[in-house]
């Protein structure tokens, strides 16, 4: 029965991945052509639609049916599925109403996985921190490849050091460099590390994107104090303040509150100063950018540099003036 049972599942396995002929299904498995309709059927007695089409091109394929019957996953799939369904569960997707439902698939999850699949679900979910829900425009994509998010999240569970090697402007350069890695965020579907980087000792948010390979050294490290209590803000100042070609800093004449209800945290990071005034760090591509964000907030602002991101808004600012100086009050 043993044997029946495993050969029934590597021959769901093969059908979940594309359909197949059955003299190549039967040749797979080892096994005559009666064994193999034998076990199609328990296959559809167990709720599989296993659907046949005769003739030279025909085979056997799996369909969609009236229930949800199990899945069968392999390693990388298992851990896939429990690390996307947790990013689910702590908000990454923005939905309100599948909490309840992604809590119950991930303890479902989590209890058939095997201690060393479970092992790295664990390590990357306790990781990652998971940045705010954006709204409007957001960055394009930038895919990171699993293995470095599984290395990352190893090393930092163990307190081990890491070697980087980060894409340079030039892609088919790079700039390796020795961290100390402390928490994973995930914001706007981008992966950002905290690290302590050896090389220069500062901390920085690193772009995953941009690293080619994480290998952990041996090394452990004792932890350092954070430089902030909340790396997710860490992250998203960092990002405002050095992530873009152009940056600026403005004192916004209004209360943090109402400047960050008003802007998409994409734009800006935001930071009280007093009760009437705040600072906005923020960052574009271009000068004119910036000056199309500031114009957007409807407050009022003092800007004190870039002296050409200065220049830019004075020269806005005559433009205005001109266009309305004829013009009835």
């Amino acid at each position: 029965m043993a044997e029946t049972t495993t050969r029934v599942l590597r021959l769901l396995a093969l059908l979940q991945a594309r359909a197949y002929s059955g003299r190549e299904l039967a040749d797979r498995l080892g096994v005559t052509d009666r064994t193999l309709r034998n076990d199609i059927r328990r296959l559809r007695e167990l709720g599989y639609p296993v659907h046949a089409e005769r003739g030279a091109i025909g085979g056997y394929r799996l369909g969609r049916g009236s229930t949800m019957p199990p899945l069968l996953l392999d390693d990388d799939e298992a851990v896939a599925v429990a690390v996307a369904v947790g990013l689910a569960e702590d908000g990454a997707t923005g939905i309100a109403d599948i909490t309840e439902h992604v809590g119950r698939a991930l303890a479902k999850l989590e209890q058939i996985l095997p201690k060393r699949l479970q092992r790295k679900v664990t390590a990357l979910r306790s990781a990652t921190a998971i940045g705010p829900a954006t709204t409007g425009s957001r960055e394009p994509d930038a895919p990171v490849p699993a293995e470095v998010l599984t290395v990352l999240a190893g090393a930092i569970r163990d307190g081990a050091a890491v070697r980087l090697d980060i894409a340079t402007a030039a892609s088919e350069f790079v700039d390796p460099i020795e961290a100390e890695p402390y928490r994973l965020i995930n914001w706007q579907r981008r992966w950002y590390l905290v690290g302590y980087v050896l090389d220069t000792h500062t901390w920085r948010a690193i772009p995953v994107a941009g690293v080619r390979r994480a290998a952990v050294t041996g090394r452990r490290f004792a932890a350092r104090t954070l430089p902030d209590d909340d790396l997710v803000a860490f992250v998203m100042r960092d990002v405002a303040s050095t992530g873009w070609r152009v940056h600026a800093q403005v004192e916004v004449l209004a209360p943090a509150e109402v400047v960050i209800a008003r802007i998409n945290p994409a734009v800006g990071v935001v930071e009280p100063v007093d009760e009437n005034s705040c600072l906005l760090y923020t960052g574009a591509d271009a000068l004119e950018t910036i000056a199309i964000y500031l114009s957007m907030l409807m407050m009022d602002f003092r800007v004190d540099g870039p002296p050409e991101l200065v220049a830019h808004l004075r020269t806005l600012a005559r433009r205005y003036t001109d266009s309305v100086r004829d013009a009835p009050a």
